[in-house]
């Protein structure tokens, strides 16, 4: 591809991904990749300390940085879960994911987003119920601050066990939900359409209409094998689903499905996390490698 794959998306990084908090910290990150011009985004989540949240802020605006919130560690780090059949339990989670609108917007972020929750069969239809109240509540809330959320759509069996998707159930689910809000959307994952057992132009074609975010990365599927499940290894893992090829045709069905928008370009952004002793900074160099080399061989 001659154009510059910055003239149709916004290419970020998930920072607690990339450079996990505990090890890399936070603002040391968030300037580092602030100071690589290869990005044009970054991907926070929740910061608890009232004067870091301030500093991570000065340090986007400076960086012209675009700013996305992600919701998800909120939820899975307080075993919140926003389809619950319990009503308290599901109000729980909406007051959490409000909480992030508010952070976000503060952060200046145009939308978050979230996960389903975990779900059993002979409830499943009440928890879709639940997860529709809660999304149309969050973002409605969001509705009022001009703000956009966001659902990630994960695996349903093999890790996270989230109420959405599949892509067919996600659909539906969106297709609900648009039915009473229009800033709402699906953020899709090439590193989790192995775990749901399905294809980028699958997932791509389903979910057209309401798609409002990408990440891409890698996955293992093999089960005993490392880094089996939602892990999101770098490209080339031993065992692992995707790699240049898979990421090349992602970027080929994109491109077919209209996805290329040079005056609104979308979100995409890396969703990788270094295995074991692996050092953060060459997991990301290998992720634009990969990126790179795939967007080279598509075609013009």
């Amino acid at each position: 591809m001659r154009d510059s794959i910055h003239k149709y998306f916004k290419v970020g990084t998930i920072q607690w991904m990339s450079y996990p908090p505990a090890k890399y910290g936070l603002l040391e990150t968030v300037k580092k990749i602030g100071c690589d011009d290869f990005f044009d985004a970054v991907e926070v989540t929740h910061v608890a300390d009232d004067d870091v949240r301030k500093k991570l802020k000065e340090l986007i605006e400076t960086s012209h940085l675009s700013v996305c919130f992600g919701a998800q560690p909120c939820l899975l780090g307080s075993g919140a879960n926003p389809n619950h059949i319990d009503e308290e339990k599901r109000q729980e989670a909406e007051k959490i994911l409000k909480d992030a609108v508010d952070e976000a917007e503060y952060l200046g972020a145009k939308a978050i987003a979230f996960l389903a929750g975990k779900w059993e069969e002979e409830t499943r239809d009440t928890a879709f119920a639940q997860l529709v109240k809660t999304t149309v509540n969050v973002c409605r809330y969001a509705q009022e601050k001009g703000m956009g959320v966001n659902l990630e759509v994960f695996d349903f069996d093999m890790d996270k066990a989230a109420l959405i998707g599949p892509a067919p159930y996600a659909a539906e689910f969106a297709a609900k939900v648009r039915s009473y809000c229009s800033n709402f959307g699906l953020m899709v994952d090439l590193s989790h359409f192995p775990t749901t057992y399905e294809t980028s132009k699958f997932v791509i074609q389903t979910l057209r209409p309401y798609i409002t975010h990408f990440h891409i990365g890698n996955a293992v599927v093999i089960p005993g094998r490392p880094a089996y499940g939602d892990k999101h290894p770098r490209f080339g893992f031993p065992d692992s689903a995707n790699d240049t090829e898979q990421l090349l045709e992602f970027f080929r069905v994109l491109k077919q499905e209209g996805f290329f928008n040079e005056e609104h370009p979308f979100h995409l952004s890396f969703e990788v996390t270094p295995y074991g002793d692996e050092d953060a900074d060459v997991v990301v160099a290998n992720t634009k490698r990969v990126m790179n080399r795939a967007w080279a061989l598509l075609e013009d």
